[in-house]
This record gives C-alpha cells, structure tokens and sequence, in this order.
C-alpha cells in the first residue's frame, strides 16, 4: 500500500494504492464519508467485473446504496447522461451528507464528479479509477466535466474527492488498447517536470508493458505524486497547473474533430504531445534529438505519432474553442528543455498550420 497526500485550499484527501486487495477500500470509505448513502456510478464493462464483489462488501458494511450504469465511452459525458444522473440522486433520496463514487475510468469519474460538484451545490465524492489514465491524471485533482457536442470539457468544475482508492490489479483486465492510451499521460509527467522520471520509464518499460504490479506501482505513485505537487501550488489552474495541459491543445481538437469516434483520450494526446514538440521545434525551443526521441518512445510504447485524415482548418477551429485560450489566442504547452515546458500564446499562425500539415516522420 501507498499512501499520496493531496493538500488543497478547498480540501485535502489521501490517494490510497493498493496492488490487489480491496478490503481497505471499504475501511477508508467509511472514514472519509458523512453518511452511509452512496449512489455508485459506473460503465456497463466495470459493471460486469467488478460490481458484484463490491456490492457484497458494502452491503456487508452496512451501507445504504444503489448503482447507476452507464454506457461506456467518451459520449456518455453529456449533458443527456448527467440529467439521468441528477434524476437518479433525486429518486435515490440523495442529500448533502450523501456520497457519489465513481467506480471506472476517466469518463465515469468527470461526469459523477461535476454531478456531485453541481447536485445540491455539492456532495461527497470518491473516486474509484480503474484505467491508468484515471489513475494517474483524471481521478486526481478535482477536475470535473461533461462535453458539449462543440468542445470537450467546456461544462465543468473544480471539486476535489474526499478520498481516491487506486486498485492496480485492475488494469490486468483492461484491454491492450486502453492501457497503451493510458502510458501517453504517464510519460507527459517525465516531459513536463521530472526527465529522470522519463528516464525511468525508458529504462523500465518493458515491465511496465508488461503490467508488471512492482513496476506500475512505483510509475503510478510517482505520477500522482507529481500530479498532486502541482495541483497543490495551484488549484483551479490559475498558473502552473496549467503545463498539465501538455499535448491537449491539439489532443482535445483531435478528438473533437473525429468526434470522439476514431481515437482513445491517450492516443489523441500521444498526437497531441508529438506535434506541440514539432511546433517548439519550428519555433526554435528545442532540437530535433528531443523530438526524435519522443517519437521514438511512443513507438515504444505502440502510440500513434503522425495524425492522418484531419483537416487542418477544423483543427484550427476546434482550437479556437478551447477553454485555455486567452483574448482570442490559442494557448500552448510546449517544451523548451529536459522537464520543463512553458506557456505560449499568439503563436504565428502560419508556423502552427504548417506543423499541422505536415506529418512528423
């Protein structure tokens, strides 16, 4: 077990990482709860591997609750969806001392955590995360949101858990592709603030590939130890939070210009990552050895590294409405070192069409 403290103005909790057992789960829930009803969100796939057990310890431990399943994918992050979800916590009694979990991955944890955050101006929320991605970056640091059909995340919230209960062994059953998505997060943190950390990863990835229970435990407290430094400078992303956003300027427009149908959160990142890197290289920031080393891990790691059959003035539209833009500039995280990245804005605008038109091999 591990243990990674998040301290924030608004509240502070524990990420518990635990390697199999989930008997704590039940422990550390009752002490961070302030009554004993929960509704317990979760996908139609976590439904069916991990729901059972769970429901038999918690009706075990005395806890008044019921489920809500939805279906997996990122088009389940609606405002559709999160109505049914309001609904639910109606017809469920829910009041303030009432607790939402999310029991899944990324999507199940932002749409319960902004119905928490916005359901009798806020309720208890727990997050349960069972893909890497979750783990290491969604389930920590209290961002919440649902999509609109025009841009990704543009409704949501701060609004910090009471408690994270990470369970490794869930990636064993998480699907080839899911898992790879999620090691484009996990590298972005050696990018953006600690090359050893990324040299570690070099080093280790072929266990961590492997899903290695050792290897992933380390990479993962590490990731959220960094995560949790961040979010604790700044919170609602007033500053230095923002360099998180490493990649998802144009991983965010990837998605929505395929309409979330063609890739996963982690690849359109992958993307993202490799044609911010290309965009610093036109600028002058760094060398071509960064870049190439770059596209070399991701293909490591079976990450795509080139974006194909996107047109360039969609993404540029679907830039111009992302929620970190300022004054009418599309904001950038680009890398300008080993580990260190800086903030951009009034990028020229021909450099940035040209990056995007052009593939990075």
């Amino acid at each position: 077990m591990s243990n990674v403290y998040v301290k924030t103005k608004h509240r502070s909790y524990y990420i518990h990482i635990e390697e199999r057992d989930w008997k704590p789960f039940i422990i550390y829930l009752k002490e961070s709860l302030k009554s004993n009803r929960l509704l317990i969100v979760c996908d139609d796939n976590v439904h069916k591997l991990y729901y059972q057990s769970i429901d038999i310890m918690l009706s075990e431990a005395k806890f008044d609750h019921d489920v809500v399943v939805v279906p997996h994918g990122e088009a389940t992050k609606s405002i559709k969806w999160a109505e049914k979800l309001y609904t639910k916590a109606i017809d469920n009694r829910l009041d303030r001392q009432s607790t939402i979990v999310a029991l899944g991955g990324g999507v199940v944890g932002d749409l319960s955590g902004f119905i928490a955050a916005t359901y009798m101006r806020g309720i208890g929320f727990v997050q349960v995360p069972t893909t890497l991605l979750a783990q290491i970056d969604s389930s920590v640091g209290g961002k919440v949101a649902i999509n609109h059909l025009m841009a990704k995340n543009i409704v949501g919230s701060f609004y910090q858990p009471s408690m994270v209960y990470i369970n490794i062994s869930t990636l064993e059953t998480l699907s080839e592709r899911e898992f790879l998505s999620g090691l484009a997060e996990l590298i972005k943190y050696g990018f953006i603030w600690d090359y050893e950390f990324l040299n570690w990863m070099d080093d280790n990835i072929d266990k961590i590939l492997a899903r290695d229970i050792e290897a992933l435990k380390n990479a993962i407290a590490k990731a959220c130890k960094i995560k949790a430094h961040i979010v604790s400078i700044d919170e609602t992303e007033q500053g230095i939070r923002a360099i998180l956003n490493f990649g998802h300027t144009i991983g965010h427009a990837i998605e929505a210009a395929t309409n979330y149908k063609i890739y996963t959160h982690g690849e359109a990142i992958a993307i993202g990552m490799i044609y911010e890197t290309k965009l610093a290289y036109n600028l002058g920031l760094i060398n071509r050895q960064y870049l190439d080393n770059m596209i070399f891990l991701f293909k490591r790691c079976s990450l795509p590294t080139d974006l194909k059959d996107v047109d360039t003035s969609l993404l540029m539209d679907k830039m111009s409405l992302d929620k970190k833009n300022k004054g009418g500039d599309i904001v950038f995280v680009l890398p300008v070192d080993a580990g260190e990245v800086e903030i951009f804005s009034n990028i020229d605008k021909d450099i940035l069409e040209k990056t995007l038109a052009k593939g990075c091999e």
